[in-house]
């Protein structure tokens, strides 16, 4: 058994993604925590790559400890600032070390709670750069990185913000969108060899994302059509199929992880 930022699971491994080597940034905590313990599990060895090592709750491991104690599967941890190519660079240089780039998860990413008439240059520069350069640096690497091989899979991490925009998120929505956008032109642009698709989540428990109080947790479970919020593993076995083999005709996708919120509801009283 292993803890999560959200539930106790049972580690089940399979060889859907053996042999094969992810990077996920932003793999510390929440969704990339989540996608690194999912791709881990179903056989992959993990470069973990965030600005720090150390999870935000002090009763989590660091993720790439995590990964080697709870499964077969073999982790290190390269510390990225996803808006510094080098550091980028660095990563997939980790991940040559188990074989080279088969999986790119670009996750990483940031949210400023700032009214759209207050947003400083500062704050729209700040989300920007992160959440829409920095996954252009992790695609551009790791296509690089799988130049020349058979196949590889690039997954953006977007957000359900990039469908329907909400109060207070007009730079988040952008950016967000913005990736959802280069999604596509890069599938187009990297096949066939390399498949790009992204992940929509929708509100996800463990990511202090407007789910920091029990009764906002239950107002945003209560939107979806399944009745609870997202968990970080939910989202990150959805990541498992993009990168395996079961999706090798799915590219250019944008894939909501949402419980039906868009579709079904989409809005908040």
């Amino acid at each position: 058994m292993f803890t999560t930022d959200h539930e106790t699971c049972t580690v089940v491994m399979s060889a859907l993604l053996t042999d094969a080597t992810a990077v996920v940034t932003g793999a510390t905590n929440g969704i990339g925590r989540g996608i690194a313990f999912s791709l881990a599990r179903h056989g992959a060895d993990v470069v973990v790559a965030d600005v720090d090592r150390e999870p935000r709750r002090d009763d989590l491991a660091p993720t790439d400890r995590a990964i080697e104690r709870e499964t077969d599967a073999t982790a290190a941890f390269s510390e990225c600032d996803v808006t510094r190519y080098d550091d980028v660079v660095a990563a997939c240089d980790v991940a040559e070390e188990f074989g080279g780039v088969d999986v790119m998860v670009n996750n990483a990413g940031i949210f400023r709670d700032v009214g759209f008439v207050d947003t400083t240059s500062e704050d729209f520069d700040s989300v920007v750069v992160v959440n829409l350069k920095g996954t252009f640096y992790g695609c551009q690497v790791a296509a690089e990185r799988m130049r020349g091989t058979d196949s590889g899979s690039i997954i953006n991490v977007t957000s359900v913000g990039a469908e329907t925009g909400f109060e207070g998120g007009a730079v988040y929505c952008a950016s967000k969108g913005g990736v959802k956008s280069m999604t596509f032109a890069l599938a187009e642009t990297l096949g066939p060899s390399i498949r790009v698709n992204a992940l929509e989540p929708g509100y996800t428990d463990s990511t202090g994302f407007a789910t920091d109080t029990e009764e906002m947790k239950r107002q945003r479970g209560n939107e979806t059509a399944l009745g609870r919020l997202a968990t970080p593993r939910d989202v990150g076995d959805t990541a498992v199929f993009l990168a395996s083999d079961l999706a090798e005709y799915v590219t250019g996708e944008s894939l909501l992880v949402d419980g039906g919120w868009v579709h079904t509801r989409g809005s908040y009283d």
